[in-house]
């Protein structure tokens, strides 16, 4: 499976010059952790809900400063047609919750760590429901005689 398939898109984003209210209701309103900071439409940086907390209103920054002040510059980035086995090698790798997904230098998307246990536990499903079925389908107790290990 590629990245593009299990991303959610469009990515949530804002602007490096947009203040730090706009960008918690933005927050809010798109029920979303991170923001990617894009500027003419190349992507800038990420800045999380802890960016805020942490680096912004907690490190004495008011609610006007900008979003630039606090976003995390460095971002990790999958490519949008990756194998999703690059997209788990880059969360080990750099611990972190979510991947910008570019198609070339254009943000297409974002894929989180969310997404890949979703997936991992839609896969578990689909295995176990077979299973858990013929489970069920099975008389209580010790095997009937002749059944057993022999």
């Amino acid at each position: 499976m590629r990245v593009g398939e299990l991303m959610t898109a469009p990515a949530v984003t804002v602007g490096p010059r947009a203040c730090l209210a706009e960008a918690t209701r933005l927050m809010a309103e798109s029920a979303v952790g991170s923001l990617l900071v894009v500027e003419d439409g190349l992507l800038r940086g990420i800045v999380t809900d802890r960016d805020v907390a942490l680096r912004g209103l907690g490190g004495g920054l008011g609610r006007e400063a900008s979003v630039a002040e606090v976003m995390s510059e460095r971002v990790v980035t999958v490519d949008a047609g990756d194998d999703l086995t690059a997209a788990y090698a880059a969360f080990r790798r750099t611990g972190v919750r979510r991947l910008p997904v570019l198609d070339g230098r254009q943000v297409v998307g974002v894929l989180t760590i969310d997404d890949l246990f979703l997936d991992v536990f839609r896969h578990l499903g689909d295995l176990l429901g077979p299973v858990s079925w013929s489970v069920l389908q099975e008389p209580p107790g010790p095997p009937a005689a002749g059944r057993g290990p022999g």
